[in-house]
């Protein structure tokens, strides 16, 4: 292969999520062609294969593509901002949620080290004291 097809890449919008992946050409008409001329990122090419799967009859990739899209859009309509907001959100013991573990009850500051440094969370009213529990090295200032 010559330098230039190999940094030949060009960018390709998933037409079930709107994903947008950088491809080179021929992975794009490979997947085009597994997928009815529609091109399909990796997530949802999965998923239509797990449709295929469950189906209790033998369906088309075309057919199982349109079912994906509609649960996806179905799903998409469905769920009110702050769910998603809520499942997109940050797991516990992820830098954020470490941080918002971190902040006190009244305005108040709490310290606490991070990677062998002392560090102070911003102030934040919403969370209950029990919640700084996790703390460190737990000083108040």
């Amino acid at each position: 292969m010559s330098a230039t097809a190999v940094g030949e890449v060009e960018w390709a919008a998933c037409e079930c999520c709107g994903l947008r992946e950088e491809c080179t050409p021929a992975y794009i008409a490979r997947v085009r062609d597994r997928h009815g001329g529609r091109w399909v990122c990796g997530l949802c090419s999965e998923a239509v294969e797990d449709e295929i799967r469950r189906s209790g009859r033998r369906i088309s990739p075309e057919e199982a593509l349109t079912r994906h899209a509609s649960f996806r859009e179905a799903f998409r309509l469905a769920a009110p901002p702050l769910t998603r907001q809520r499942i997109l959100s940050p797991p516990l013991g992820s830098s954020s949620a470490v941080a918002s573990n971190l902040r006190g009850r009244r305005g108040r500051t709490l310290t606490a080290l991070a990677g062998g440094q002392r560090v102070a969370a911003q102030p934040c009213s919403r969370l209950p004291e029990a919640a700084s529990l996790p703390l460190l090295a737990g000083e108040v200032e």
